[in-house]
């Protein structure tokens, strides 16, 4: 792969801090409540629910730019879940749901989904690694 960006960011572990390189990203770390924290941070599956959500959001604005369909009015809401796997150690899976604006539900707005879910760079990383569902409503 050639490389078009290369985002860096140091964590100290779960509590704790997150900073990108350029200064952009700063945040507090803190375990949710379910895992026995105080929950007075954001945490990595947060994290990784934003940047997918954003990542195919715009993967499906791409997919509907190329098919000349307005996908502007779309919105991506990513689930991530952490749970124990049966190796001992934990897991994730995730829910994309994507709200189609009403001019798009049906065959069309799914085909243009199931696109994304091929462009997508977060769709791609995760590909046979976790569960990915896809819910377009």
């Amino acid at each position: 792969m050639d490389a078009i960006y290369t985002a860096a960011a140091t964590a100290n572990g779960r509590e704790g801090r997150a900073v990108s390189s350029d200064g952009q990203l700063d945040l507090t770390l803190a375990m949710p409540p379910a895992l026995g924290g105080d929950g007075k941070g954001t945490n990595p599956e947060q994290l990784f629910a934003a940047g997918y959500a954003a990542c195919f959001a715009s993967a499906l604005g791409l997919v509907g730019r190329q098919a000349k369909v307005d996908t502007s009015e779309a919105s991506v809401t990513a689930e991530v879940s952490i749970g124990s796997n049966d190796k001992g150690g934990f897991g994730l899976a995730v829910v994309l749901r994507v709200e189609l604006p009403e001019a798009l539900q049906g065959e069309t707005g799914r085909g243009l989904v199931e696109q994304a879910h091929q462009v997508c760079p977060y769709s791609n990383a995760t590909r046979g690694n976790i569960p990915v569902e896809l819910v377009v409503e």
